[in-house]
């Protein structure tokens, strides 16, 4: 599963972030078209492509609809409203507490939610972190995998239905995503939304103090220079690699960090490759891309394995980046979902590229 569908735009009460460096966008005002009231509400959001709903109040049952989400209300402290999710997050995704939390949660689909279950769950607001393709459900964007709510259908349930921009509207970008700015814009719609904006603010500087100290310590650093980096998505499978595209977060995660991603040049967010395009990007760097296996001896098994693939295998063997072992070990999980760890995994690949730049490390 690959939560983070597509890059977008977000921009909430008073914060404007843009993701992809290209048009559209989401915001959220007060009802009247200007700022919201002394307690946050009303707030009106307006998605992708400009459809608004209005928030009197904050909602009382969540659904969300992958572990994205599901992950941003969590540390928003709005997570006890989480009715339901698909797409749950594996065990020891999320750290510690977080994860116990995320446990409790009721699964409604171990994939996509099936519509008759979403529109009967009781909640009060959707957030979709797929697509909006077709005039339906943002799952249309999930390549044909359920059969999506009509945008009538979720009214006649009372469901409101809300996306996560910095994964649901590449469609309507012009261009790759290079920064994190659609994540905080999401975490700031969502604070808004679920009255917890205070704590949004929190998460959002947070993130943004991390990154800048990378900006400051490889600001001088021309692009051109810059290593060039391939995700190796290893539980996607070794007979073809799966590429990070422009329009997935992973991209900005790279790009933020100083680093070149291979492969972002391509439209969309993955895409299969071949290894001989591997082989002819001659990467500098490659992360050992696994998801995580719930301990920490099961995960260093799986990066082994990913690097002894890597060192046997004859069209990668001879690379350089293979020979001198130029491999970092960061999970597949804070790189390609959109949330506050992309900020860590920033710090992560900028601190192992780039020692001599960060004084004492990470």
């Amino acid at each position: 599963m690959r939560p983070g569908k597509w890059c977008g735009l977000a921009a909430v009460i008073a914060l404007t972030a843009t993701a992809c460096g290209s048009g559209g966008g989401t915001r959220a005002t007060g009802a009247d078209g200007g700022p919201p009231g002394r307690d946050g509400f009303p707030v009106r959001v307006a998605d992708c492509k400009g459809v608004e709903t209005t928030f009197t109040a904050p909602p009382r049952k969540i659904v969300t609809s992958n572990a994205a989400a599901l992950e941003m209300l969590l540390r928003l402290g709005a997570g006890d409203r989480v009715i339901g999710t698909g797409f749950p997050p594996g065990r020891g995704t999320l750290p510690g507490g977080l994860g116990a939390r995320a446990a409790k949660v009721p699964v409604l689909g171990k994939a996509v939610i099936p519509k008759e279950k979403l529109l009967g769950s009781g909640a009060d607001l959707y957030i979709d972190t797929f697509a909006a393709m077709g005039g339906v459900g943002g799952m249309g964007g999930m390549g044909g995998a359920g059969d999506a709510p009509t945008d009538e259908e979720f009214k006649a349930a009372g469901i409101r239905h809300v996306y996560l921009a910095s994964t649901a509207c590449a469609p309507m970008a012009k261009g790759p995503q290079r920064d994190l700015s659609g994540v905080e814009g999401d975490l700031t719609r969502l604070g808004a939304v679920t009255g917890t904006a205070p704590r949004a603010r929190e998460l959002v500087a947070g993130m943004r103090a991390k990154v800048a100290a990378v900006h400051k310590a490889v600001a001088d650093v021309p692009e051109a220079e810059r290593p060039r980096y391939f995700f190796f998505d290893f539980d996607a499978g070794t007979k073809q690699p799966m590429a990070v595209c422009g329009k997935q977060v992973a991209n900005a995660v790279i790009t933020q960090a100083g680093a070149r991603n291979v492969f972002g040049d391509c439209d969309g967010d993955f895409t299969p490759v071949s290894w001989e395009d591997v082989v002819a990007k001659n990467p500098d760097w490659i992360q050992l891309a696994v998801r995580d296996r719930g301990d920490a001896a099961a995960n260093a098994k799986a990066f082994d394995q990913a690097a002894q693939f890597l060192t046997s295998f004859p069209a990668t063997k001879g690379l350089a980046a293979v020979r001198n072992e130029r491999f970092l070990r960061i999970g597949s999980e804070p790189t390609t979902i959109a949330g506050t760890r992309n900020a860590d995994t920033v710090e992560e690949i900028a601190h192992t590229l780039y020692p001599a730049r960060f004084k004492g490390g990470r």
